[in-house]
């Protein structure tokens, strides 16, 4: 259970991610001329980001139009394909038995693929009049491992798909089986880790495995600690969403902000180690509400906006406590960060607060704006600069456009 601006918060956070996925069955019976209404990914090009991935194809994109198949059975991006009228097209066997998964699909059996059969007798037996012994073997078929040269399979499913429709056999509709996994699963985070070290299998491997020991030992989070809730009360770190707004940037840079007020932090102490470890935790669990709502698990992002208004760069900026969040953020979140921005920043400190910042990587460095030019922060953020001059402050921007307010705070 987390804390997700609901009426009736949790005051433990959870890591907003699992390994197991949900499941769901699209079917045609009702209607077996229509269109799924999505694009398809293809991902049988024998690449080492596809070795994780359960399936040969997924959704890239969902089709417009409210009345589609996709959006009637709300299919969604990420989606990956597993089985088409209960024959497997796995790269590998499934983790998890179905009938322990969320089934988003409610009401249809995920083996007999149909409505009725989904209804349970007292023993718990369907009554779809099949023997165990012929439910097992429709179970291994569906975890039917199929295995090809580059392209092949991809090639197969899709003439499966087009076979069964094109028969429009009333006994025998279609029924596409996909997957549905969370943005931090494996499935979606080996592509991320692996492009951190640079297509290094051995490495990506060591660097995911670390990661998940990480989230086993940093999970859960009490947010009742009272120096926490402090924190959380006065917004020093906190969230800005204007996904659904038009800012003056390009909208693809419109992405939610973790915003951290460096002032109200450095009022508070923010080199103790105490506070230091409350400024990690209220950053991860910003990290992760932002990163789990993202439209693509299969790369979402984020963006953090350090607010230095009021903070003398000459003499108050201390770089322990960015270190403490990029030694948490670097190997745990890679390759969700689309901007790091520190504002506002005087043109003749830049230098040296990139000197500052010597112990971020290269390729990261490339992703931080450094300026003094509230032009230029909503041009890369996508914000908007004449609601920022009329908030007064980015501050008041912030309080506008918060999201989950004092959702994460408990009296």
């Amino acid at each position: 259970m987390t804390s997700s601006g609901n009426s009736n918060p949790c005051p433990i956070f959870e890591g907003l991610s699992l390994e197991e996925p949900s499941v769901l069955t699209i079917s045609f019976a009702s209607d077996p001329k229509a269109s799924l209404g999505v694009q398809l990914a293809n991902h049988d090009n024998g690449l080492t980001n596809e070795m994780f991935l359960p399936g040969y194809a997924s959704v890239g994109r969902v089709l417009d139009g409210k009345d589609t198949l996709a959006n009637r059975a709300g299919v969604e991006v990420g989606d990956y394909i597993v089985a088409v009228n209960g024959e497997g097209f796995r790269r590998f066997p499934p983790d998890f038995q179905d009938e322990y998964l969320k089934n988003v699909t409610g009401g249809m059996d995920m083996i007999n693929l149909s409505e009725s059969s989904n209804r349970s007798n007292d023993d718990g037996a369907t009554d779809d009049n099949s023997t165990e012994e012929e439910r097992q073997q429709k179970i291994k078929l569906k975890g039917r491992v199929v295995t090809g040269k580059g392209g092949e399979v991809y090639d197969k499913l899709l003439g499966k798909i087009r076979e069964v429709k094109t028969e429009q056999d009333p006994a025998n509709p279609l029924a596409i089986s996909m997957e549905r996994y969370m943005w931090d699963s494996r499935v979606h985070s080996w592509s991320r880790f692996l492009s951190a070290r640079n297509g290094n299998v051995p490495q990506a491997m060591t660097m995911i495995q670390a990661h998940e020991r990480w989230r086993t030992e940093y999970f859960p989070i009490d947010l009742t600690e009272p120096s926490l809730q402090e924190l959380l009360r006065v917004h020093a770190v906190s969230e800005i969403d204007i996904r659904s707004k038009e800012g003056d940037g390009d909208a693809n840079d419109n992405v939610p902000v973790v915003y951290i007020d460096f002032a109200k932090l450095q009022g508070m102490g923010v080199d103790s180690d105490s506070l230091s470890r409350d400024v990690v935790r209220a950053f991860v669990v910003y990290t992760e509400t932002i990163l789990s709502k993202s439209p693509d698990p299969r790369g979402p992002k984020t963006s953090q906006f350090v607010d230095l208004t009021g903070v003398s760069i000459k003499q108050g900026l201390q770089p322990g406590a960015l270190k403490r969040l990029y030694a948490t953020f670097e190997p745990n979140y890679p390759e969700t960060l689309h901007r790091m921005v520190l504002y506002p920043v005087p043109r003749i400190m830049v230098r040296a607060v990139n000197a500052m910042l010597g112990f971020v990587n290269e390729h990261t460095r490339k992703k931080f704006v450094i300026t003094d030019d509230l032009q230029v922060v909503c041009k890369e953020l996508g914000w908007n600069l004449k609601e920022i001059e009329t908030c007064g402050s980015v501050n008041g921007y912030m309080r506008k456009h918060l999201k989950h307010g004092l959702s994460f705070v408990f009296d």
